[in-house]
């Protein structure tokens, strides 16, 4: 471990550019030194100017005090991979496939189940996806179908690379279809091992390794990438590792990363044994959901119309992307309000009834929240505008049509805006990331 080691992190977010300043203390926790912060220029077509920008606002806090630091760097400034997902059913290999595709850096265009057809075949070409999905069957199970789906993809000479993560029996032939057609194929354990077994983890690995290749094209990332020994993380999957690690030393956590472009919602828990056997469907352990079409300031404009209120609809004069007006700071709280209260019944698992010849059932699709024990705010909004917290208080209300967090989860604001770039140095320095989520929240508690 690299003790009193200065550690930079930068995130190249969609709109907003953030560095911050760590230094690595004997006591095996990172001390939070500073911060800078700048727009996003990727407009001008180099994200650069914005890191130099933000660099200039840390350094002019520290001076000369900060020498020679180790880089890490997240982004989501290209955008996600465009992925098309192909499985064997909707409910199984298919929605697998689309769990392990979250959180890596991939954005799901298109997910089919069973044979292809004429009319998707189409539609992947016009997608145009930067990596392909196949997936399918539990291991030696269903074989035709699968193999059939892989020659029809091999035959479009898409030059996307095709990850396989289906019935391990058929690997081999798999490889052989895509590789006589050219495609860069890359093998992956199974999602879908068994029934009712999750196993998402190797895919995500494969798909962040395409990402790290794809950010680079974001105008001016190439530079960026030079700076930096490690990978370049998608930002999502280091908020994501950053909740994993959280969890394991402080108990389940839920995480909201909402921005100027998208909602994100990362979920650590195995729900509560009371609605266990009510699920109708596995869910894994670490669940990302994105809501693309809520932002706060890109996608502004999506949240106002789901909401149907003229009075805030007639207030879009204010929209800015760092608000500094009482007007403008309204606004965006406002639709950070929305937007959170949207993704959490996006993310939430919902309560049913059926009814079955032994009479009314109730069942539970999607993820239980109700073991919750921490509410996490990030991103811009909910850290940078007052109210956040009291925001994601209003949805911790327990089970009812919803399975959402109970009333008695403790809600922490990302106030220094640190959880992502935690979540990307746990690369290199998980119990280092550990200890700081410890300090951290002992010291608010202490407050």
């Amino acid at each position: 471990m690299d003790l009193n080691q200065n550690i930079l992190t930068i995130e190249v977010g969609s709109t907003i550019t953030k560095v911050n300043g760590f230094r690595l203390l004997p006591q095996g926790v990172f001390e939070h030194l500073g911060q800078g912060i700048a727009a996003t220029t990727i407009a001008i077509g180099n994200v650069g100017v914005g890191v130099d920008k933000a660099m200039t606002d840390f350094q002019a806090s520290l001076g000369d005090t900060f020498k020679d630091p180790r880089i890490f760097i997240n982004s989501s400034a290209a955008g996600g991979l465009r992925m098309t997902v192909h499985g064997l059913t909707q409910n199984m290999t298919a929605r697998a496939a689309r769990e392990a595709a979250l959180g890596a850096g991939a954005i799901i265009k298109m997910v089919t189940a069973g044979s292809l057809g004429e009319s998707d075949l189409e539609t992947i070409q016009e997608i145009n996806p930067n990596i392909i999905l196949l997936a399918g069957g539990v291991d030696y199970g269903e074989k035709e179908i699968i193999l059939n789906n892989a020659r029809l993809l091999a035959s479009l000479r898409i030059k996307a690379p095709v990850v396989y993560a289906g019935n391990t029996a058929i690997r081999t032939p798999i490889r052989k279809i895509f590789e006589a057609a050219g495609v860069e194929t890359l093998l992956a354990d199974n999602v879908f091992p068994d029934v009712d077994v999750l196993n998402v983890e190797p895919v995500r690995r494969l798909i962040h390794e395409v990402f790290n290749r794809h950010i680079i094209h974001a105008p001016g990332m190439s530079r960026l990438g030079e700076l930096t020994s490690g990978q370049i993380l998608p930002t999502p999957g280091a908020v994501l590792r950053g909740a994993e690690l959280f969890a394991e030393v402080l108990g389940d956590c839920l995480v909201f990363d909402v921005g100027g472009a998208t909602t994100d919602v990362h979920s650590v828990t195995e729900g509560s044994l009371e609605w266990a056997g009510r699920m109708t469907e596995p869910e894994p352990h670490a669940k990302r959901t994105v809501e693309g079409d809520l932002g706060v300031y890109i996608n502004a404009r999506n949240i106002v119309s789901l909401a149907n209120d003229p009075e805030w609809a007639g207030r879009m004069a204010d929209l800015q992307a760092m608000p500094a007006t009482a007007r403008e700071i309204e606004l965006t709280r406002w639709l950070c309000t929305r937007a959170v209260e949207t993704a959490i019944r996006r993310h939430a698992g919902v309560v049913m009834d059926i009814y079955t010849p032994t009479g009314r059932r109730q069942v539970v699709k999607g993820k239980d929240l109700t073991a919750v024990r921490w509410l996490i705010g990030t991103g811009g909004a909910l850290t940078r505008i007052p109210g956040g917290d009291e925001i994601l208080r209003s949805i911790c209300k327990g089970p009812g049509s919803y399975l959402l967090p109970p009333p008695e989860a403790r809600v922490l604001i990302d106030r220094d805006y640190r959880f992502s770039a935690l979540g990307t140095l746990a690369q290199n320095y998980p119990d280092a990331v550990k200890n700081t989520f410890k300090l951290w929240v002992d010291s608010e508690v202490k407050n």
